[in-house]
C-alpha cells in the first residue's frame, strides 16, 4: 500500500480482517475445533513449558527453536 508521499509500508490483517460477526467467529472456531476433535486436523505441540519459565519459552519463539505450538503451564 502506498501512502501520500509514494513510500511503501505493509500492514499484517487481524482476525477483524476475516470475520465479519462475532457469529462468524464462532462458526469458524467451531469449525476448526471440530477438526481438531475429529482428528481431521492435527495441532503439533513442540513442547510443555513451566509457567516460570515463560521468559525462556519466549526465546524460543523470538529464536524459532520451535516446530509447533508451545504451551506454558501454570
Amino acid at each position: 500500500m502506498l501512502n501520500q508521499k509514494g513510500s511503501l509500508f505493509l500492514t499484517r490483517p487481524s482476525l477483524g480482517h476475516y470475520t465479519a460477526s462475532r457469529e462468524e467467529l464462532l462458526e469458524r472456531a467451531r469449525d476448526v475445533l471440530g477438526a481438531v476433535a475429529s482428528g481431521a486436523l492435527k495441532v503439533r505441540i513442540d513442547r510443555e513449558v513451566p509457567l516460570t519459565e515463560a521468559a525462556d519459552a519466549q526465546r524460543a519463539l523470538e529464536g524459532r527453536g520451535t516446530t509447533g505450538k508451545l504451551l506454558l503451564i501454570p
